[in-house]
């Protein structure tokens, strides 16, 4: 029996090696690790044809049921998170690939949020660039946080350390999600607001922390962005398509909103001629939202877990039915 070949896809920054301890899997499978994404489909199943097992991290790369068929020797996929929307759940269990995942963390995300909300603030990058190119020293007036009113959209595990944070800001803080019950704003200190347009219309920070389904795709477009205030921030670090992008650029550019704090995209990586990149009123990261020393350590440490788990016969977080 040939030894598997196992691949660890989209290491950036080249953390697998780094945060967890791979021996193990490397006296069963030969182990490869691309720090690279493959933008070309063809180029990413020449590589992988002959590989058995393949970790992905998060939604970089995705996996869909053209791919698994082109993929006839994969057998584990591991993803990074316990909940991956680029991978096709049903058509993995067609060809026979088991899928798991990992454990993570809802701190490191929620603390970009509250970043980008000081970037936007308090003009953070700007003056910064600025300062170091030996331009003007002040250029600016920032604005304050307490007093403003923050919304959260989505009080879950993410919205609620973020509306926690807003309280602790003096800001006043408002809720709303599809089922979200006064009960559980009871609990994290955040008051439920009758309806989505109320909080859009009230808040002078918006921040999205809802998962990405057919239900919240699209969720804010040209009307929603309508009715929020001019000063007020959207943050977005949850999914790019939740917000219609091309109307957060018109919006932005129209001045119907102050500014945007994104950390995710439709497209990923995000293009180097697209219109956020450049616009003055936009901080944008590239989805560095899970992306921490401790999500580093669950993701990869538990990819080990899951893989030895396989191949010993009894696998461990399996996330697709029938398997």
């Amino acid at each position: 029996m040939s030894t598997p070949h196992c691949a660890v896809l989209d290491d950036y920054q080249n953390a697998a090696r780094r945060f967890a301890d791979w021996s193990a899997v490397e006296q069963a499978v030969n182990l490869r690790v691309f720090d690279g994404h493959f933008f070309d489909r063809a180029a990413l199943v020449r590589e992988l044809i002959d590989y058995e097992i393949v970790v992905a991290m998060r939604e970089r790369t995705t996996f869909d049921r053209e791919l698994f068929a082109r993929l006839p020797n994969l057998k584990l996929l591991v993803t990074t998170g316990m909940r991956n929307a680029a991978i096709d759940l049903a058509a993995a269990t067609e060809h026979g690939v088991t899928v798991c995942g990992t454990d993570g963390t809802a701190h490191p995300t929620a603390e970009l949020a509250w970043g980008l909300i000081l970037a936007l603030a308090r003009k953070i990058a700007f003056e910064n660039a600025e300062l170091r190119s030996g331009g003007r020293w002040q250029n600016t007036v920032g604005v304050d946080l307490k007093g403003k009113t923050l919304g959260v959209v989505g009080l879950g595990r993410l919205g609620a350390r973020v509306a926690r944070v807003g309280l602790a800001f003096e800001m006043k803080v408002l809720a709303w999600s599809r089922h979200l019950t006064r009960e559980r704003c009871a609990e994290v200190g955040a008051e439920l607001t009758p309806s989505f347009d109320d909080l859009l219309r009230a808040s002078d920070v918006v921040t999205i922390h809802l998962v990405l389904s057919d239900r919240t795709r699209g969720l804010i477009g040209a009307r929603e962005l309508g009715l929020m205030k001019p000063t007020a921030f959207l943050i977005n670090t949850s999914r790019g398509p939740i917000v219609d992008e091309r109307a957060l650029v018109e919006a932005l550019r129209g001045g119907k909103i102050a500014g945007a704090g994104l950390d995710v995209f439709n497209e990923e990586p995000l293009p180097a001629d697209h219109p956020l990149r450049s616009l003055a009123n936009v901080v944008a990261t590239p989805h560095l939202g899970y992306v921490s020393e401790d999500t580093y350590r669950f993701f990869y440490g538990q990819a080990v877990e899951d893989i030895l788990a396989w191949l010993g016969g009894k696998p461990v977080r399996v996330l697709n039915p029938g398997k």
